[in-house]
């Protein structure tokens, strides 16, 4: 039994340390082997590799992918007009040369994003410091990011160089900082407002000159119509005028009759409508009988 347990035991420190020689590297990632500290070798090729154990040597991984970093300050920065902004940007790099990036920067990608958010943002301000808040807001802005490329390859290519390679610099915001922002917005909106005032006052005078010249109008045009309409009215009362004179001239008893038939019409307007007259007054004249004396009747044809 005894022997059984020492050859299980032997067996699995074999496994042991076959498996601390062995390690993966991702296609993603640098695979470091570190023995005694100093860098042996550099794996760039995905696979299964073999390094020796603990503590001999040791394996640390780093990303080769395109990395993003974000500005993750706030503070404000001066413009050539003395002007202070806020400015929101991103950085995308990539470690290319391990040996050099571990030497010069650190172990990890945290140490290399700490020290490049260091160097962009003195970029910036030093580029920021040459141009007026105009030119941030304008297609000058392109230049601004290609001059803060250029400044940081100069870092990180330079006489020590890190062993990364920035890809692109780009600015996603240029904002005033809060207290100017408040009066700009304030000053913004009271220019709409009068912009806002002078446009209902141009309106309401062209909407009284439009009222006035349409009640100018209307009242042309009725006084127009109420001419012609008189006009009309007068040819009318002069054509009946001249037809009743030809036809009442022609039998003057049927004229009188027709007359006294009218005062009946506009006396007898109503049902409950009451005359006291006397019956042998002229107004009843035609209504008498016709062998009563004094009666008028129509003439017979």
């Amino acid at each position: 039994m005894n022997r059984v347990g020492l050859i299980v035991s032997s067996l699995l420190v074999a496994l042991a340390i076959i498996s601390s020689t062995l390690f993966v590297v991702d296609q993603r990632q640098f695979g470091v082997v570190y023995a005694l500290g100093q860098i042996k070798d550099v794996i760039t090729e995905p696979g299964l590799h073999v390094k020796l154990p603990p503590p001999f040597q040791n394996v640390s991984y780093l990303d080769k992918r395109l990395l993003v970093l974000d500005s993750v300050d706030a503070e404000p920065m001066l413009t050539a007009e003395k002007q202070r902004v806020v400015i929101d940007w991103y950085v995308r790099w990539r470690i290319t040369q391990p040996t050099e990036y571990i030497r010069v920067v650190g172990l990890d990608e945290k140490a290399g994003a700490n020290q490049l958010n260091r160097v962009v943002r003195n970029a910036f301000q030093e580029e920021i410091n040459k141009r007026t808040v105009k030119d941030l807001l304008s297609t000058k802005r392109e230049a601004l990011m290609a001059d803060v490329k250029r400044e940081v390859l100069q870092v990180v290519q330079g006489a020590k160089p890190w062993g990364v390679d920035v890809i692109d610099v780009r600015i996603t915001r240029v904002d005033y900082v809060e207290a100017i922002t408040d009066s700009v917005y304030k000053r913004m909106v009271a220019e709409r407002q009068r912009v806002a005032n002078e446009l209902r006052s141009t309106g309401a005078a062209e909407g009284e000159k439009i009222r006035a010249d349409a009640d100018r109008q209307r009242e042309v045009t009725v006084a127009n119509a109420y001419r012609e309409a008189q006009k009309v009215k007068g040819e009318g009362d002069a054509e009946a005028a001249r037809t009743f004179a030809e036809s009442f001239g022609k039998d003057p008893q049927f004229a009188q009759f027709y007359r006294s038939l009218d005062a009946y019409k506009a006396s007898f307007n109503r049902k409950s409508d009451v005359m006291v007259v006397d019956p042998s007054s002229d107004f009843f004249k035609a209504m008498r009988g016709s062998g009563s004396s004094g009666a008028v009747a129509p003439a017979k044809k």
